[in-house]
């Protein structure tokens, strides 16, 4: 394991809400997340070196039935799915077959002409201007699409929200069209090419798109909180948002796509080191990269990466810590539950650095 400094220890320790006091204790803080049905269902892990340290879990599948949420749980994951995508992008990129900074146009036809100059790079970043769901109806999708390019169809047609570049603004749609680019750079579906290079590569076996009327072994209820207590949601199809959000996955599958990451099975090391750079526009929250969210403090703000994720059944966070090697992965089967999900994943990391640290 890689000595990590004090200053970061430091920060990993207080600027992670996580008192000097020990007081956190993660089995008692993750049954409290479960209290007065806030959370149905919840699992929650962190590794480091590789190595599971502590995972544990709390609540049902379903709420009424016997069956145990567990670490192996098959439930929806959101916009983790973001992180999966982008670093398929980095490593066609890589191999020279992607151009990040070539107009999209480059390897997609037929593209309305103010969308065809904006680049891989942009939507990576959600600096493109592409829209986001335009309503309720596009949140709680119904229609099922056959095809990224079917899907696509919703929103192509929209007029920019700004100028490609200029600012930021968060889009799943923008990852629809990166799936696309991936099928057409790779010469194989958007569901091939992460099969066979993100997840048999990171030993990912329980992870696949969700397929609406299909039932899976194992699989969780989808619930919502309306911010008094969690209630069955209602069954939405995610074929309209796969690259950016159509995963189910496990708590354990999760976990090792982190590490594959720092491992360097993915993507070169510095690879990732640079696609977690800050992108040069302003931000209201957190600094977004290329694919990945940074929660570190300017002037480091990529010492923790990872993304969050939310939708109907789902309130995900993935955090990464790459100089100690340290993955935290917190996946609820509740939505509405951001605040309280991303404060634990938080204390989390914190607890593992304090952990090891001297």
């Amino acid at each position: 394991m890689k000595t990590i400094s004090k200053s970061l220890v430091a920060f990993l320790l207080f600027g992670f809400q996580l008192s000097a006091q020990d007081t956190f204790n993660p089995e008692t803080a993750l049954a409290d997340l479960t209290g007065k049905k806030r959370n149905i269902g919840i699992a929650a892990g962190y590794s480091i070196d590789g190595e599971l340290v502590w995972s544990g879990a709390e609540g049902f599948l379903c709420e009424g039935e016997s069956d145990a949420f567990s670490t192996s749980t098959l439930t929806r994951i959101a916009s983790i799915a973001k992180n999966f995508t982008a670093v398929a992008i980095m490593q066609l990129a890589e191999k020279d077959v992607l151009d990040l900074e070539a107009p999209i146009s480059t390897y997609l036809e037929n593209l309305p002409q103010d969308k065809q100059g904006i680049t891989t790079k942009q939507l990576l970043a959600h600096t493109s201007g592409v829209s986001q769901y335009l309503d309720e109806k596009e949140i709680e999708n119904t229609k099922h699409f056959g095809t990224l390019e079917e899907a696509m169809q919703v929103f192509i047609n929209r007029p920019l929200l700004f100028e490609p570049g200029s600012k930021y603004f968060y889009t799943t749609y923008g990852y629809v069209i990166l799936g696309r680019i991936i099928e057409e750079t790779a010469d194989m579906s958007y569901w091939e090419y992460m099969e066979k290079n993100i997840f048999a590569v990171a030993g990912m076996n329980n992870t696949t798109i969700e397929e609406i009327g299909k039932s899976y072994p194992n699989k969780s209820c989808l619930y919502h909180n309306n911010g008094r207590k969690a209630k069955a949601g209602k069954q939405n199809d995610l074929s309209n948002r796969i690259p950016g959000g159509g995963f189910h996955s496990t708590l354990e599958d999760v976990l090792k796509f982190g590490n594959a990451l720092l491992e360097g099975k993915l993507i070169p090391l510095e690879v990732l080191e640079n696609m977690t750079q800050p992108q040069p526009v302003e931000y209201d929250g957190n600094k977004y990269s290329l694919g990945w969210f940074l929660y570190g403090p300017a002037p480091i703000e990529n010492v923790v990466i990872g993304h969050s994720g939310g939708q109907t059944g789902c309130t995900s966070q993935l955090m990464i810590v790459p100089k100690s090697k340290t993955v935290v992965v917190v996946l609820s089967n509740t939505s509405g539950n951001y605040p309280q999900i991303a404060t634990y994943a938080s204390n989390l990391v914190g607890y593992s650095e304090r952990q090891k640290a001297p």
